[in-house]
């Protein structure tokens, strides 16, 4: 605001360490599961299609949600309507089964003979990946739900060298044999079929395709991505969360029907379950599906394996271990309140973990260059709300940004080739207090020597003023000092003001993430006189404007219009038209005293006399006649041709000076009033 304006002067003063927060991952709670009930809503009781109806109830009975009974009736319907036409699809035979395998809607010696003749004709005729898919797990779900069924592949290992075949070189599978095109999706399906077809096989797989297909999941591993954290992800035209979903529960059925045992890198397997639990709470059926069913997978193979005649030895052979997540209730401390330190542990969906410790390896703060202010500091447990918590700080932990770094150590050897931990867990802690505020002071300094022209004390923690005059030459000057609760400096001030004379009103504003007391206190006015703007100095910061103000009435808007010509007065008009009616009148009358003819013989000069002379004089007006004077020569001074030019010009000439008078006047008078 330019000179007699009021400008308003805000002094923010921020100590936020802006940095790239890492993300905590939380396990699966309840907001999962109140955010399933929304998300899996079926209509008049069923869904649109037994594949979607199989995700809700597989997602809603891991989450343990018990929403059968609701649609148990219409589902079982379709399902009992699927498992007994023979012209059902492979893929809604296998959904069918799905979700029997949930509700139970056909069970016991009641074997669907012909969808089992179907699955098995789809084994042997497949070209497809899908159609083995479908078919082989079709069959694993019917062996499964149906006891004293018999679906032995007597010639399995060729179908596994034939589903096999869709593999790719980099671990990578295609969906069919004439298509060159391979998918990381694809190869998910591709172990979860193969593993369909150990657990049905009378023998035990040749170990050297089972090798091969090992080193083809290692080379799967080469294009898995990762951030920084250390989450790990696969990615490609299915989106990343269902083509990991893919990878994981083929990874799992593999790892669960393999007899001679499989290691995967314990990284990746945290790397994969902070994916899941990084992307939150998913709005849509599918990813949400996705999501719990590979965090399922990976807090328990059962979960996933579609076939459960393993199961009871399924421990001794599994190397895919549990990964075991490391949690913050909250990630901000108060010194002030004296707020102690919470970490849970617990499996991805929340179950409790095993017997462990949790130690606090370091806390780095942002501010030092790797010192640290905590060391090897192993945390309290509580066993009522297995929380375990650190209710104590060292004198040197003050106000700021820190990341602290945990470690979680198994008390059983033995849970170690069950459940994995991250090496080392770092989260982002905050630690607040309140900041003290002191020898708060404004002053004048004069420009030349730095000397102090005026200078007034100030409380902060009021809202007060104080009153300076200033002119361009001199310097403002405002100081104080923070002070941490150990008594550490807080933070400095840099000031900028902009070529703006007048009245200036100073407000003061201090906060930071960690300061618990921040304010905004008005400090007072300041009148300043100050040169013009340089061309080159900077411009000061748009002014904030009033979001409602768009709302208000909008300036009339004026148009130019072309200005009117300019017009003479009515008066001069009125007289201009008398003067020119004049002569004819007096024509009329002479021509009334010159001729005197019957009234009969101008009826034209009759009704004109009538209109024109008064009522006493209009008998003897419309006693002449015109024709007479004009035809009959009955004037007293005959007038010829020659003599009415003459007497025309001279009344010509008279008319021609005044009228160019009169216009050029008018001429110049319109002139005049363009130009101005």
């Amino acid at each position: 605001m330019m000179a007699g304006g009021l400008v308003r002067l805000l002094v923010l003063i921020s100590a936020l360490a802006i940095c790239g927060a890492a993300s905590v991952s939380q396990p699966i709670s309840d907001s999962h599961r109140s955010a399933a009930l929304e998300v899996f809503v079926p209509v008049d009781g069923s869904y649109k299609s037994l594949e979607e109806a199989y995700e809700a109830l597989k997602t809603l009975e891991i989450l343990g949600v018990d929403k059968k009974s609701d649609l148990s009736s219409a589902t079982c319907e379709n399902v009992v309507k699927v498992l007994g036409s023979p012209s059902s699809t492979l893929k809604d035979a296998f959904y069918a089964l799905k979700v029997n395998g949930i509700l139970k809607c056909k069970t016991g010696e009641d074997v669907p003979k012909d969808i089992v003749s179907q699955l098995q004709a789809g084994v042997k005729d497949a070209k497809l990946l899908l159609d083995f898919y479908y078919s082989v797990g079709g069959l694993v779900l019917v062996k499964e739900q149906f006891s004293g069924t018999d679906l032995s592949l007597g010639d399995a290992e060729a179908i596994f060298r034939s589903i096999k075949a869709f593999s790719h070189s980099d671990g990578r599978w295609r969906y069919s044999s004439n298509n060159a095109e391979s998918s990381t999706f694809a190869a998910g399906l591709g172990l979860e079929t193969l593993a369909g077809v150990i657990s049905l096989a009378p023998s035990e797989i040749d170990q050297s395709l089972i090798q091969t297909l090992k080193s083809g999941i290692v080379k799967l591993f080469d294009n898995i991505k990762k951030y920084d954290d250390g989450t790990f992800y696969f990615d490609e035209s299915e989106g990343p969360i269902s083509t990991t979903a893919s990878v994981i529960r083929g990874l799992t059925s593999f790892a669960a029907s393999d007899s001679s045992g499989w290691d995967l890198p314990g990284n990746k397997i945290v790397g994969l379950a902070k994916f899941f639990l990084g992307v939150g709470t998913p709005g849509d059926a599918k990813d949400f599906f996705n999501q719990i069913d590979a965090l399922a997978c990976l807090e328990d193979n059962r979960q996933c394996y579609f076939h459960a005649l393993f199961m009871q030895f399924v421990f001794g052979l599994l190397q895919f271990s549990v990964p075991l997540i490391l949690s913050l209730p909250f990630t901000v401390i108060s010194l002030t309140k004296k707020e102690p330190l919470k970490v849970k542990v617990s499996t991805v969906l929340g179950s409790k973990a095993p017997a462990l410790s949790v130690k606090l390896v370091q806390a780095l703060s942002s501010g030092s260059k790797g010192s640290s202010v905590i060391n090897n500091q192993e945390l309290k447990f509580d066993a009522d709300s297995a929380t375990y918590f650190l209710d104590s700080f060292p004198e040197s932990f003050d106000v700021g940004k820190y990341t602290f770094v945990f470690q979680i150590l198994l008390d059983d050897s033995a849970h170690e080739k069950i459940y994995i931990t991250e090496a080392r867990t770092k989260v982002p802690i905050s630690a607040t207090g309140a900041i003290s505020i002191e020898n708060a002071e404004i002053a004048v300094l004069d420009s030349d020597i730095g000397s102090v022209e005026s200078q007034k004390k100030l409380d902060l923690t009021k809202d007060g003023g104080v009153s300076l005059s200033a002119n361009h030459l001199q310097k403002l000057r405002l100081s104080f000092q923070l002070t941490t609760p150990l008594g550490h400096d807080f933070l400095g001030l840099v000031e900028k003001l902009y070529y703006l004379s007048g009245k200036y009103e100073i407000q003061l504003t201090i906060g930071d993430a960690s300061m618990e007391n921040s304010l905004l206190s008005n400090i007072g006015h300041i009148e300043l006189d100050l040169p013009e703007r340089p061309e080159k100095a900077p411009r000061p910061p748009p002014q904030s404007t009033d979001l409602y103000s768009r709302y208000g009435p909008k300036d009339e808007i004026s148009h130019i219009f072309r200005v009117p010509e300019k017009l003479p007065a009515k008066q001069l008009s009125l007289v201009f038209l008398g003067l020119i009616v004049l002569p004819f009148i007096g024509f009329l009358i002479g021509v009334t005293y010159a001729v005197g003819s019957e009234h009969q013989e101008l009826p034209i000069i009759c009704w004109t006399c009538n209109i024109l002379f008064p009522f006493p004089w209009r008998n003897w007006s419309c006693s002449t006649s015109l024709r007479a004077f004009l035809v009959e020569g009955k004037l007293s001074k005959p007038l010829d041709l020659f003599t009415t030019l003459k007497g025309l010009s001279l009344l010509g000439v008279f008319l021609l000076f005044v009228g160019h008078r009169t216009l050029s006047h008018l001429a110049s008078a319109s002139n005049k009033l363009k130009s101005a």
